[in-house]
């Protein structure tokens, strides 16, 4: 954990919206001591628009984000993950490809606001809610004091912030 730029791969089956959104939380909250990327283990091959439309609301770039299979960053050339979060329960229990450096990792499963039903306005509510508990375990994450915890106290902190009904 020497590194002064921590890598972070958040993981989720499609990697459409839940991953991306936290990748943009990260990446804009992280103020430059983390990196985050994010991957699917069955990539949806889009971006869910809602989530890009909330996050434009929000004032992110969206540009660049695209769902990706998490292979990319198993293979040689890839960035060294620190840590990989879950991010949906599908990609929790499936298995991972092996990743170099052995990051530390945690399951921070939240809903899928692409299965709300409803209208416009409660299918837009799903993904504010996902949005926020996403943030708000970010939140706690980056304010760890990852200089003063030793590994068990470290893997420790990020279980429990998987398990805050944030």
């Amino acid at each position: 954990m020497s590194n002064e730029v921590f890598n972070v791969l958040f993981l989720c089956t499609g990697n459409s919206a839940r991953s991306i959104m936290a990748e943009a939380i990260l990446n804009r909250d992280g103020k430059g001591r983390f990196k985050a990327y994010s991957a699917g283990s069955n990539p949806a091959g889009f971006v869910r628009p809602e989530a890009l439309t909330l996050l434009e609301k929000l004032n992110f770039k969206t540009e660049d984000f695209r769902s990706k299979d998490w292979s990319e960053f198993a293979g040689p050339g890839a960035p060294e993950m620190d840590f990989v979060f879950t991010v949906c329960d599908n990609a929790a229990k499936e298995t991972c490809p092996v990743w170099p450096g052995q990051p530390m990792s945690a399951h921070w499963g939240v809903p899928d606001p692409v299965l709300a039903k409803g209208n416009e306005t409660e299918k837009r509510l799903a993904f504010n809610e996902t949005f926020r508990m996403l943030n708000n375990r970010i939140a706690i994450f980056i304010s760890l004091p990852m200089s003063s915890l030793d590994k068990l106290s470290l893997k420790e902190r990020l279980d429990e912030i998987g398990k805050s009904s944030a």
